[in-house]
């Protein structure tokens, strides 16, 4: 069990008693027009933009899915991702699409446009969400948004290939359980802990999962929007976060990278809070490792914001 995660037990069970319908009220299906496609005579031939959406994909569709994830590179920014002939034909040629939307895989968009694929069913997370083309991009970060998409996937599937709707259905309760119990609920508890309670983040990234367990983010957003966007941010921003810092760990409890895109200034300001005593920890774009399930990768990282917040509220 994590450090400091014992002092908790019994909040985490009062937390599952009273958020225990927490799925009930977040995993709607929204309606879906259109016929099916009539179903598959083999398993459903599936392209997710990222191993994100990919990984939930795979565990909702089990055996009767193929799922291939293109953005999955651990060294690679995927802001910076360019599209290659393969990924052309793998999105050409599938069943159901998945991609973020945002701005953030504009290249499977492109491929996309430039194809017409019969039957073929798109799911655009950005536009199922009801974003617009400039929204904070990491969606996955959202727990409600998870949910959504997953509800989304599900549908997609079960349009794709409705004889197995019976499978399809029980998959997806077990998915659900399982986001809950690994992750979701570690978010609530931390909420009941720790909200309102003052952090920093280099970039945008971590603002879903801030909002998510209540905790406040002291950056200034003209600085995340553009480390997030590969800009330097302004002087003024600078030097107002690196004030902050110098506050120490009662002015800033914890600090939040992406570790996907460290630069010299990233680094800069990870040295500034070790000085002053802010513990720091790491996020990523994509699944680290790339090997874990979606709900595991989310649990380390989790586990590890609620672990920082522990640490300092006891002194450590």
């Amino acid at each position: 069990m994590r450090r400091g995660q014992l002092a908790i037990v019994a909040v985490a069970v009062a937390l599952l008693v009273v958020v225990g319908g927490y799925f009930a009220a977040t995993a709607v299906y929204r309606p879906t027009s259109g016929q099916t496609t009539g179903g598959t005579a083999g398993p459903i031939t599936v392209v997710a933009a990222e191993n994100f959406w990919g990984s939930l994909v795979s565990q909702l569709g089990g055996t009767k899915v193929n799922v291939t994830s293109i953005v999955s590179d651990p060294n690679i920014d995927p802001h910076e991702y360019a599209s290659n002939p393969a990924d052309a034909i793998a999105i050409t040629n599938a069943q159901l699409v998945i991609v973020n939307g945002a701005g953030y895989d504009s290249w499977a968009l492109e491929i996309l446009s430039a194809e017409s694929t019969p039957n073929q069913v798109v799911l655009n997370v950005q536009e199922l969400l009801g974003q617009p083309v400039d929204a904070n991009p990491h969606f996955w970060y959202s727990p409600n948004y998870v949910n959504d998409t997953v509800a989304a996937m599900y549908r997609g599937l079960v349009k794709i290939d409705p004889a197995d709707r019976s499978y399809f259905t029980a998959q997806y309760g077990d998915l659900n359980a399982s986001l809950w119990t690994s992750y979701m609920h570690q978010e609530e508890i931390i909420k009941h802990l720790f909200a309102g309670s003052p952090v920093a983040s280099t970039e945008s990234i971590f603002v879903y999962m801030a909002n998510a367990t209540g905790l406040n983010i002291i950056t200034p957003t003209a600085f995340m929007k553009a480390m997030s966007e590969g800009s330097d941010p302004s002087a003024q921003d600078v030097a107002t976060f690196e004030n902050q810092l110098d506050g120490g760990n009662t002015t800033v409890r914890v600090l939040v990278y992406n570790e996907q895109t460290v630069s010299p200034l990233t680094n800069s300001l990870l040295a500034l809070a070790a000085k002053n005593e802010i513990p720091y920890i790491r996020i990523s774009e994509t699944i680290q490792p790339p090997n874990f399930t979606f709900q595991a990768w989310m649990q380390g990282e989790v586990g590890e914001l609620q672990d920082a917040l522990g640490a300092v509220a006891l002194g450590q």
